[in-house]
């Protein structure tokens, strides 16, 4: 457990996240990470390539468009596009990959995490940043919680 601690600690020390999926009608747990890490201090990018704007930001479409580098990445995209993702990661040079999971399968995808060890990037795979990333709300420590008493935490690769 103590080097999924450092390896969380690790990404959540980054300032500059993009978070991939947000979406336009802000209700997708993409917005809910972009608004928690944004009301943390980070300087966060939204990521979606059919919107132009987002929780009343510019929005990007991919990760290329960043202006800048990005240091860390959230994926909160639908599994068959998240090995998408994480490639364009490695070709930036991105190592830090949170492929975000709530209930059921997530962002998580084998083709993304084959992808993530080809290329030697520190993925997590699995969980939300949102029950790390002070402060934890109530919800989100709770299902902390759950997932380590039921073995469920996030593994990284």
């Amino acid at each position: 457990m103590s080097d999924l601690n450092h390896v969380i600690g690790d990404f959540l020390a980054q300032k500059r996240i993009a978070v991939v999926g947000v979406s336009r009608d802000g209700n997708q747990a993409a917005n809910f990470i972009y608004r928690r890490l944004r009301g943390a201090g980070y300087h966060v990018f939204p990521v979606n390539p059919n919107a132009t704007q987002v929780e009343g930001v510019a929005c990007h479409a991919t990760l290329r468009s960043i202006p800048g580098c990005v240091e860390a990445v959230v994926v909160a995209t639908h599994p068959r596009t998240s090995a998408a993702v994480v490639r364009e990661c490695a070709e930036l040079g991105i190592s830090r990959v949170w492929l975000h999971r709530s209930m059921g399968q997530g962002s998580v995808s084998e083709e993304a995490v084959r992808i993530a060890r080809e290329h030697h990037l520190t993925l997590i795979a699995g969980a939300c940043p949102a029950m790390y990333c002070s402060p934890v709300d109530v919800p989100h420590r709770c299902m902390r919680w759950f997932l380590k008493l039921t073995g469920g935490l996030p593994r990284h690769v």
